[in-house]
């Protein structure tokens, strides 16, 4: 009897455990599903929402969404149970213009990466790691936000929140084809649909007060610049496509049609596009764009007029691209539709939705790989852009040194003028890259922070981080780094040279030409990842010339799946970081050039070496040089003197002696032997968190001298 009551007991003991466990893990799920605690968002869950200025408008401008997706039908007739709101145009583009920031809009948050779900009962939001501070701030409290890449996904969001034969709405333009067809898959195991929204419900609450569409004028970007002509681009892209047995291709990316054609344009800031699709088969080229900015000198370059054969271009009205993709796929055997890669979507939903499923070929546009190698006139271009660069920024980091020890008042957002203005007087300048940001103090911790009006603030004595960039004619360019107006702390010291160092390993690597960019990530992370800590975006990517910041196919992040290589005339940005949150944060940033060494591996394959083309002097103050090892201040001493020499000789010609003295200042040779005073302070300071490499180093020229 005893031994029965003992086994009850246990056996309900197991119960209430296995109950506690089950309910602990319920409430896991749910706080998982209510998204990351919002700090502006405390009160508790029984009290009613005050919602008043911005925020006010931004819940109307929902609550009018929840409206149209009531009495809006698709063409079956229902309402909608969900829509989802990307962060997308109709190209799927990393940049958008005005009339295309609908997610800025709906919510209020201007980062550059998001993607919003708006249900009757909840909105939700995800962003990347960078912007969820920022994310935090700009939100209000209808909004839950949600990290990119974490639990719950979008999927898993919509399944817990909405009941079988629920609908889910999306403009299909908008959508990368592979991200809708995801979706689809893994919403209709609960039998929840997903529905083609042709009219963007988002557009009909903008109405009126939606900005007008860009639409600039397109100009002709002179082959002096592109080293190429388009025609025989076309002809490299035309034989690509014979290879794979394609009849053609449809061009989505603005960034192709622009590389491809030798065009720029203005419809988006910062980046030198319009909007256009283009059809490229073995008999005729079609570009639909808006052809009110049809001009003589246009149709001249593309040899429009009378365009009857495969070797000019017909110039057609933006809408019928639809129309011709219908039709003409009737002719067609296999159509190459861009699929998805790197930091490309591919196509939309609604171009995949207008073929027919058995001519589409999905495959990275070959374009991607033609644009990236750089041919000799894009090189040498790139490289002088880069120096006309570094002139601009020392001129400006040396003014703002001489002001601020001046006492002038200076902020966030003038500091950013004075850069932008300063790259603008340079030769050939096209504006800037990307916005300019300029963090002080606390703010250098959040990874994506560009001031504002409301955010701007007066830069006093602390760490001042600069990440800014411009497109020139000849080339694209992107920098980032941080000062100290003061004298730095020694954790600061210590943080800045572990990232130093961290980009100095990968600028001196050689390497074997078919070794992944993903696999060279832990060289600049090491250094960061020894003082157990990481940054939240990747170490490089590329980078156009006259084009995008950021372009495919490299990217470097051990995260990062992808099978593309390294080739000789690539460019791509080197960025390690370090952000401790809520008090500093170090990004140093170049650009470099991928070389041929003129090497061959024992396996056949090219040696191929790294060339920075960026030339900004670092900050000296900050660089603790018992950390390097003797090669490292080999590599700083180099560089300051390629600084020296290509920089310096342009600001002695423009006769910008200040900005010269200064930039000798910062680029002051290095000893590259252990001095008695770095001795001296290696001994007393054993305790610190030496690197690797240095600590080796230092430890091998004492042995040398013990010997001795």
């Amino acid at each position: 009897m005893q031994r029965r009551k003992i086994g009850f007991q246990a056996g309900l003991g197991s119960i209430l455990v296995l109950g506690t466990l089950l309910a602990m893990v319920g409430q896991s799920v749910a706080n998982e599903f209510q998204g990351i605690r919002r700090s502006k968002c405390q009160q508790s869950r029984d009290r009613t929402q005050i919602y008043e200025g911005t925020d006010n408008v931004l819940m109307k401008r929902l609550q009018a969404l929840r409206t149209e997706m009531r009495v809006r039908t698709s063409t079956q007739s229902a309402e909608l149970d969900a829509y989802l709101v990307p962060m997308y145009d109709e190209h799927q583009s990393q940049y958008l213009m005005e009339a295309d920031q609908r997610i800025r809009f709906l919510t209020g948050f201007t980062g550059t990466i998001g993607e919003a779900v708006v249900l009757m009962r909840s909105a939700a939001i995800w962003t990347d790691d960078r912007y969820i501070e920022q994310a935090d701030q700009e939100l209000n409290c209808a909004w839950r936000l949600f990290r990119t890449g974490e639990r719950p996904t979008v999927a898993e969001y919509l399944l817990s929140e909405l009941s079988p034969e629920a609908r889910v709405g999306a403009d299909p333009q908008l959508v990368p084809h592979h991200a809708w067809k995801a979706l689809e898959t893994e919403l209709s195991a609960d039998y929840i649909r997903m529905v083609p929204i042709n009219r963007n419900l988002v557009d009909m609450i903008w109405g009126g007060r939606r900005p007008a569409p860009r639409s600039g004028a397109i100009k002709v970007h002179p082959v002096r610049f592109a080293g190429e002509r388009w025609d025989s681009k076309v002809a490299r892209l035309r034989a690509n496509l014979t290879a794979m047995r394609c009849d053609g291709m449809i061009v989505t990316s603005l960034t192709e049609v622009a590389y491809l054609l030798n065009l720029r344009g203005s419809d988006i800031p910062h980046v030198p596009v319009f909007k256009a699709y283009l059809l490229v088969t073995h008999r005729e080229l079609l570009l639909y764009t808006n052809t009110s900015r049809e001009t003589l000198g246009l149709k001249n370059h593309l040899k429009a007029h009378s365009c009857h054969n495969e070797n000019c271009v017909q110039l057609r009205d933006y809408g019928d691209v639809w129309r011709d993709l219908r039709t003409l796929a009737q002719h067609w055997h296999r159509l190459l539709v861009p699929s998805a890669v790197v930091f490309d979507t591919g196509a939309s939903e609604a171009i995949h939705a207008t073929l027919p499923r058995n001519i589409v070929f999905e495959r990275p546009s070959p374009i991607i790989f033609l644009r990236a190698q750089k041919n000799q006139v894009e090189r040498q271009g790139m490289r002088q852009a880069h120096i006309r660069d570094g002139v601009a920024m020392c001129e400006v980091l040396s003014r703002l040194e001489e002001r601020f020890i001046a006492g002038d008042h200076i902020t966030e957002l003038s500091l950013a003028r004075e850069i932008d203005h300063a790259r603008k007087t340079q030769n050939n300048s096209e504006g800037i890259a990307f916005p300019t940001s300029v963090a002080y103090g606390v703010h250098s911790s959040m990874p994506n922070y560009t001031p504002s009006n409301r955010t701007n603030i007066e830069l006093s004595e602390g760490m001042v981080l600069i990440d800014s960039g411009g497109q020139y004619e000849d080339g694209t360019t992107e920098v980032s780094r941080t000062l100290h107006l003061g004298e730095p702390t020694a954790e600061q010291i210590r943080a800045y040279t572990n990232v130093l160092i961290g980009m100095i390993r990968l600028s001196m690597l050689t390497f074997p030409e078919n070794l992944k960019p993903a696999e060279l990530d832990a060289l600049a992370r090491g250094p960061v990842w020894g003082s157990m800590n990481d940054y939240p975006h990747g170490t490089g990517h590329g980078i156009g010339s006259y084009s995008s910041v950021r372009e495919s196919p490299i990217s470097i992040s051990y995260t990062a799946k992808q099978r593309f290589t390294f080739k000789e005339g690539y460019f791509f940005s080197n960025e390690p970081g370090y952000y401790k949150n809520g008090a500093f944060g170090i990004r140093l940033e170049n650009v470099l050039e991928v070389v041929d060494t003129g090497k061959m591996h024992p396996t056949g394959y090219k040696f191929l070496a790294f060339q920075d083309v960026t030339l900004v002097p670092f900050e000296q103050k900050m660089i603790d040089r018992t950390l390097l090892s003797v090669p490292e201040k080999k590599w700083l001493n180099d560089y300051n003197a390629r600084i020296r020499q290509h920089v310096g000789s342009e600001l002695k010609r423009k006769h910008k002696m200040d900005a010269f003295y200064w930039m000798m200042n910062k680029t002051r040779h290095v000893p590259e032997y252990v001095t008695e005073a770095d001795y001296n302070g290696v001994a007393t300071t054993r305790h610190d968190h030496l690197s690797i490499a240095g600590a080796l180093t230092i430890g091998f020229l004492l042995t040398r001298f013990v010997l001795n």
